[in-house]
């Protein structure tokens, strides 16, 4: 090559000395950079392997493309992608475009675990360079497609700090995010040809001396206008210019700028690498890079450059890779890109293909939109020979902007198609403001110094003259504008094209007869009773249901619990809407059973598991998976954990699960799993230990105290059966000693399940409580403890609405009103469970009829207590023999008569009856009283 300041822009280079002389009044650091340009652009141009610079997602690139592939005919294309994504592109024929090129990792090997999952997605479209590059390259016989671009994996290696350097910042004035805007999730996107200032003062200057509103609008006008019919040469100069301006004049961050370089290197080392291995010559080959890099000034740039760049090894980490949907929005959210510029690009594309006559390349078998109707040559094109690059830019700088004229006959369509489209979304809108949107689109446009309105003007005058006070509808104009430019394309994932678990679920669903890929909701009718193959669909939606985001499958009619069978369901489906989300089941396995049983144990044997949420597994293994190996396995975890166990927090959800499971296992299974005895006895035990410390601990909460209880009493016949000691609980309660007024209320209710404390002795004490003016105003805590109590003792249920009566009978307003919110919160807390039990029983106490409530006398009080009856009834010492069956024989006769018995009755006596079988049968006692003796 030649010296730095000789060559094809010889010329070009003087101009701009003397205009840095001129304006900086002497050479400088102006002088500096616009020669360092030139440098920049000469020295691409001068490369034996053509460099070809793109911007991403836009149509001149894309025309440009086209027609520079047409015109060389190359045999190898070097693309700026991520090189692991290249097995994916051939799947992009079964797909209908955009969509996105995705790398996905679940579980990392040598990143932060607070990364995971690791997603980097890549959006094609049809208006971009890209896809012209893949299309020409696949398609073509003879012609080989290398990505040369770092690896996923690469991505987050040079990520150290967890910023992505390569991502553009969202758009300030972007609109929030909707379901199309998040197809990518949270992933890293990669682009090919990402060029936007990054010198915020200079994008700045740029956007007030252009007269627009944001990028996208300054790119649409400065460039794509005036390079969308450009020639090769002039095309490739100014984007190399352009690329080199912005690369010259962005901030020194030195995390970004080593990104940018890195990714230089490796690139260039990854092509030379493939022309050593392969014997290509450079000048079969196209390089397609964004403009930003093509103007590298990085060592290793060009064939010959040094070789001294090492590329690091990849990490362990286990990729995976596919296709997902994408679409306009979601490549506007991620790249930070205006609101509905994607879409105006693909309009410009299909203008610019018409008026060039450009024939583009498409996939073979492509789904989506018709092919471009363009006029086809007679024959294949020979490659046209290179010839020496002569000095476009000094011309193209020089020329003043060409004005386009108006076409009128194109703004009047747009005028009267947005006026229509206001209509039907309740805009009160007529021909009068047709006529204003026209007349204020060419306004605008002379104001921004611009003979032919853009659709950015058209969309700011629709806005000034349609939009009035407020919207009535769901979309404004400006969205209206949007929609009418061609709208939020949306891609679509091919059947082909997805992975195995998908296609499975699209093959087990098929019997539901519906368009699954369809987006939008869809409702399916299952008659499973009829059609008891159905059953099968059945478990694959309510999987689906529980891997999938909400509203992906959502049951409209039926349940699943355990024990039952489905009879009919009804459900609205939008896997089309969710493909995303589907794609990326695929990755965690081959089946929604593989990757519902990996979720299963990864919840039961992560770190912060509790007993609850691994119960909570158990029932889910059984419920849809129907696996009892699985169930055993997470049961046995579940003992595990609730051993580790340090308090009673999770006891209600325990207690709740466990209740559940007993229920299911005792009428489904001949005998109960050894895991769920186990965790009977050992949870029996667990509790007795923790419940002392519970009644004292401030944490633990009324709630968590009294389910406790509730499981101990619950699991007692149970854990007793399999040779736990009731010592263990009276112990426990024995050793209670609570200060909370609740909870010493919940010490009563168990006092009285165990027989330590009798009602008469409770009511005593409540009567207490309320006769005692210095706890009176404690008292509703008390109630609130009796209330929590019929959790583990329902059986107090007459005494609890004994209690509620007297606190409202008894308890001064200034008291009781106060606690009326607190005793309906408390209602509520416990009302699935708490509420039914009180309204039935307070319903069976209280009159039903208002004319008897003046006559009513509360049942505790108008009867003696049943102790107290008993006493009355044998205070002379009578008799306590069987005195019904004695005064009315007749039955007892009719049952000894049956069985073949014979015998007479004995009168009654009339002294007290003692120990009857002892004096019939002295031996015994004789026996043991000579024992004693001898002792």
């Amino acid at each position: 090559m030649s010296g730095p300041h000789e060559g094809t822009f010889e010329a070009l280079r003087g101009q701009l000395q003397e205009a840095a002389a001129t304006f900086a009044d002497g050479p400088g650091a102006l002088e500096g950079i616009l020669l360092g340009i030139v440098d920049d652009v000469d020295r691409a141009v001068r490369e034996p392997l053509e460099i070809f610079p793109v911007c991403h997602h836009s149509p001149a690139s894309a025309v440009a493309m086209a027609r520079r592939l047409r015109e060389k005919q190359p045999k190898v294309v070097y693309l700026e992608l991520c090189e692991d994504m290249a097995p994916l592109l051939t799947e992009l024929r079964n797909c209908k475009l955009p969509v996105a090129v995705q790398a996905f990792a679940s579980e990392i090997d040598g990143f932060p675990a607070e990364w995971a999952p690791l997603s980097v997605v890549a959006p094609i479209t049809e208006a971009s360079a890209e896809y012209q590059a893949i299309a020409y390259a696949l398609d073509t016989p003879g012609v080989e497609l290398v990505l040369v671009d770092r690896s996923s994996d690469h991505v987050f290696q040079w990520d150290t700090r967890g910023t992505h350097h390569d991502v553009e910042p969202a758009d300030a004035d972007a609109p929030p995010a909707d379901e199309e805007a998040a197809l990518h999730g949270d992933a890293v996107g990669v682009e090919i040809g990402d060029l936007r200032p990054r010198f915020a003062e200079l994008e700045e200057h740029l956007l007030r001396h252009g007269r627009v509103r944001h990028w996208s609008e300054w790119w649409h006008q400065y460039v794509e206008l005036p390079l969308g019919d450009s020639d090769h040469d002039t095309y490739r100069q100014v984007m190399l210019l352009i690329g080199s301006l912005f690369r010259r004049l962005a901030p020194g961050d030195p995390g970004r700028v080593r990104v940018d370089e890195d990714r230089e290197r490796y690139m260039w080392t990854r092509m030379r690498e493939h022309m050593a291995a392969t014997g290509t010559d450079p000048a079969d080959c196209l390089y397609v890079c964004g403009a930003f890099h093509a103007a590298s000034r990085v060592e290793e740039f060009g064939v010959q450059g040094a070789d001294t760049y090492e590329i690091s090894p990849r990490s362990a980490t286990k990729w995976l890779h596919g296709l997902i949907p994408s679409s306009h929005a979601a490549i506007e959210a991620q790249f930070g890109l205006a609101a509905g510029s994607v879409s105006i690009a693909a309009t410009v594309w299909a203008k610019n293909l018409r008026r060039t006559r450009v024939e583009p390349y498409r996939l073979a078998g492509q789904a989506g939109a018709k092919r471009p109707k363009v006029k086809k040559a007679a024959a294949a094109a020979a490659p046209v020979p290179a010839v020496p690059s002569s000095d476009k830019l000094t011309g193209f700088l020089r020329r003043p902007p060409v004005l386009d004229r108006l076409d009128e006959a194109e703004l009047l369509g747009w005028s009267v198609e947005i006026v229509q489209a206001a209509r039907r979304n309740g805009y009160l809108a007529s021909t009068a403001d047709a006529i204003a949107v026209f007349e204020t689109s060419i306004l605008l446009a002379r104001m921004r110094d611009r003979a032919r309105p853009t659709p950015y003007d058209f969309q700011d005058a629709a806005v000034t003259c349609i939009e009035k006070d407020s919207v009535p509808g769901r979309r404004d104009v400006r969205r209206l504008v949007e929609i009418m430019m061609g709208g939020d394309r949306i891609g679509q994932v091919g059947y082909e094209a997805l992975p195995p678990l998908a296609r499975d679920v699209h093959d087990r669903l098929a019997p539901l007869n519906l368009k699954l890929q369809q987006r939008g909701v869809q409702r399916a009718l299952l008659d499973i009773a009829g059609r008891p193959e159905l059953e099968q669909c059945s478990d694959v939606l309510w999987m689906l249901r529980y891997l999938m985001p909400h509203g992906t499958a959502r049951p409209i009619m039926g349940e699943r619990s355990l024990g039952e069978r489905p009879i009919q369901e009804s459900w609205d489906l939008a896997l089309g809407t969710h493909q995303r989300a589907l794609i990326e089941l695929g990755y965690e396995g081959v089946s929604i059973e593989q990757v519902l049983e990996q979720r299963l144990r990864r919840t039961a044997y992560a770190t912060h598991a509790t007993a609850a949420t691994v119960l909570e597994t158990v029932e889910d293994a059984t419920l849809y998976l129907r696996s009892r190996r699985l169930a055993d396995e997470l049961g046995a975890r579940a003992l595990e954990v609730l051993s580790a166990e340090r308090g009673v927090d999770g006891a209600p959800e325990v207690l709740r699960r466990v209740r559940r499971l007993l229920a299911y296992y005792r009428t489904s299974e001949p005998v109960l799993p050894p895991w769920i005895e186990s965790f009977a006895k050992t949870g029996y035990a667990h509790y007795c230990t923790l419940l002392p410390t519970a009644f004292t601990d401030d944490d633990a909460t009324v709630r968590h105290v009294a389910a406790t209880l509730g499981f101990l009493f619950s699991m007692e016949s149970l854990a007793l059966s399999l040779g736990c000691d009731r010592t263990q609980l009276e112990l426990a309660v024995a050793q209670s000693h609570p200060q909370d007024p609740s909870k010493t209320a919940l010490l009563w209710a168990a006092q009285v399940q165990l027989g330590h404390l009798s009602r008469a002795d409770l009511r005593e004490r409540c009567d207490e409580l309320l006769g005692n003016p210095m706890v009176v105003p404690a008292y509703p805590r008390y109630l609130s403890g009796f209330l929590h109590a019929l959790e583990p003792v329902p059986g107090l249920t007459d005494f609890v609405v004994e209690a509620v009566s007297n606190a409202f009978g008894r308890l001064p307003d200034p008291v009781l009103l106060p606690w009326l919110p607190t005793l309906i919160s408390t209602l509520r807390a416990g009302g699935a469970e708490l509420a039914p039990l009180l309204i039935r029983e307070a319903g069976r106490i209280f009159p039903g009829r208002l004319a008897a409530l003046d006559e009513w006398v509360a049942p505790w009080r108008a009867q003696p207590e049943p102790d107290a009856l008993f006493a009355a009834r044998h205070a002379d010492g009578g008799s306590r023999g069987c005195t019904l069956l004695a005064a009315h024989p007749a039955t007892c006769d009719a049952v000894a008569s049956l069985l073949g018995c014979e015998g007479t009755w004995q009168a009654p006596e009339s002294g007290p009856r003692g120990a009857v079988l002892v004096g019939l049968h002295p031996a015994t006692a004789e026996a043991l009283e000579v024992l004693l003796a001898g002792a």
